[in-house]
């Protein structure tokens, strides 16, 4: 059953970890020279990748973690340091390193995947898998990559109206919340080991 709160609760921490607004110059930078249909196609081609892949890790993920017998406190502690240390990393870099590809290529590798649905966005989805369901979880993760696919075909006028800076500016600045939310991860994470008795 849908409940909002919820799927905000699913939506807030994957807009930081996709980082759409971040993302924009890279993906203007991949597709520089690129016709329009060319570009049209590779959002289509990306957002689809980053889509089928989120969906594959949601699903296929938690069975896994179940199979190997990893808690839910386990998971969410792992999850956190490693999303705070992508936070940190996407603080410290100045410049992400770009790989120039073929247009006709780089739809699904690399803006599909890893720019759109990255570490940290499979991270925060198997987290907020295991605490808020698929439901939530599923809608959240959809609902993030079409924004990210929107701001694509937005992007010309986004950095027109921002500038590059700004969207440095705001990238630092989600990375610092998706920091804050990786502490929170291991925070809980330390207090349910505590609260089951598996620390000792």
């Amino acid at each position: 059953m849908f409940d909002f709160h919820s799927f905000w609760m699913c939506f807030v921490p994957l807009f930081v970890a996709v980082d759409a607004i971040g993302v924009l110059p890279l993906y203007l930078s991949l597709t520089d020279g690129a016709q329009i249909k060319e570009k049209r196609m590779t959002i289509f081609t990306s957002t689809l990748t980053a889509s089928a892949v989120g969906m594959l890790f949601l699903f296929v993920g938690d069975i896994i973690l179940r199979i190997m017998g990893i808690t839910v406190a386990d998971f969410m502690v792992a999850g956190g340091i490693i999303l705070f240390l992508i936070a940190v990393g996407d603080i410290v870099n100045v410049e992400k390193v770009l790989r120039k590809v073929n247009h006709e290529a780089l739809g699904p590798v690399p803006i599909g995947v890893p720019l759109i649905v990255g570490p940290a966005v499979l991270t925060t989805i198997m987290l907020l898998v295991r605490e808020y369901g698929y439901l939530h979880t599923a809608l959240a993760t959809i609902a993030n990559i079409s924004i990210a696919g929107l701001f694509f075909l937005m992007s010309e006028f986004i950095l027109k109206w921002i500038g590059k800076s700004g969207t440095k500016i705001i990238s630092k600045v989600a990375s610092l919340f998706l920091a804050a939310i990786a502490v929170m991860l291991v925070r809980k994470g330390l207090a349910a080991m505590f609260q089951q008795n598996l620390i000792f």
